[in-house]
């Protein structure tokens, strides 16, 4: 009976033994971890939706950019070499496209700020093709809303900066229809480009020097995983400056709008978890982000003197106290 025993409580062991190994998601994104603990908590929250829990039923394995767009084709070719289950490509075009050159085969679940179909990623938005799809955050084309939005708060200013990463793919859009939304105000545009640490150090001294106040600060994951650094300039030379996503308000800068990129990576780990149970990405369309922020720092505010318009404080779905 001993004997008997202890072969029936082997049995269970050597069933797990020989379970196959779980799928593996290669997480690639431009940005760091540090700065993207919460949405990485709302890609997990998507992904237990549809039942995948890592570590129980699906492995994850993360690659980070940190900022440095030519470092993503690498690690997008090994976790191809690798043969996951799935790439996440988050953070912007840059880890799209590298995904993109990386694999035809491997289904590819994308977090971009632009037009898919334009830039290649996708046939259309309701039928994508090949095996992408994912969603876009619109990020890359709301800088006309936001310079609108600086405006109101700002309408005596003889010219505005615009801080814009040249490195990042679709910066050249960007800066059109910032240019063009700034000439149907009769808004004088002052470009600042920068790509790296010193060329956002020169950007402000330029700033600086030549009085130029308020700044819009151009979507970018560049950006994005230097949020501390910008906010921190702008303060340090009581430049009022509007940004892209609400983490950029929490962390002391004056106004942001955009989309609730929490809310987008939780959808994304829902597209996830159905491409693992199946799903084909060319037949899952295209999601588009819907659920937009805009959010004031007041205490910012009060440090730089400013007063709220009226109408923009009402408008503001946060105001950060």
């Amino acid at each position: 009976m001993t004997l008997l025993g202890g072969a029936a409580a082997a049995w269970p062991l050597a069933a797990r033994a020989q379970q196959p190994p779980l799928p593996v998601i290669g997480f690639l994104s431009t940005r760091s971890p540090d700065d993207t603990k919460y949405l990485a908590a709302a890609f997990h929250k998507g992904l237990a939706e549809t039942g995948f829990v890592e570590g129980r039923n699906v492995g994850i394995e993360s690659s980070w950019g940190f900022g440095q767009y030519d470092r993503l084709p690498a690690m997008a070719a090994e976790f191809a070499r690798r043969q996951v289950a799935l790439i996440v490509a988050t953070g912007g075009e840059p880890a799209a496209f590298a995904a993109k050159a990386a694999t035809s085969t491997i289904p590819i679940v994308f977090v971009i700020g632009g037009d898919p179909v334009r830039q290649g990623l996708a046939a259309s938005l309701s039928r994508p093709g090949g095996n992408m799809t994912g969603i876009t955050l619109l990020t890359n084309q709301l800088e006309p809303k936001r310079l609108g939005l600086l405006r109101q708060w700002f309408p005596q200013a003889p010219i505005f900066g615009f801080l814009v990463d040249p490195s990042f793919p679709p910066s050249e859009g960007q800066l059109k229809d910032a240019q063009a939304a700034a000439r149907a105000i009769d808004l004088q545009l002052r470009v600042l480009p920068a790509s790296s640490d010193a060329e956002i150090d020169a950007a402000f001294e330029t700033i600086a020097r030549e009085g130029i106040a308020p700044i819009l600060v151009a979507a970018s994951p560049f950006f994005d995983t230097r949020r501390i650094k910008l906010v921190e300039l702008a303060a340090l030379h009581r430049v009022p400056a509007m940004y892209h996503f609400r983490e950029f308000a929490e962390a002391g800068g004056l106004v942001s709008y955009g989309i609730d990129p929490a809310d987008a990576l939780r959808q994304v780990g829902v597209y996830a978890g159905r491409v693992l149970k199946g799903a084909k990405p060319a037949e899952l369309p295209v999601m588009q982000a819907s659920k937009f922020e805009f959010v004031m720092n007041m205490k910012t505010a009060k440090a730089l003197g400013l007063d709220v318009p009226l109408g923009l404080s009402a408008a503001a779905d946060e105001v950060i106290e």
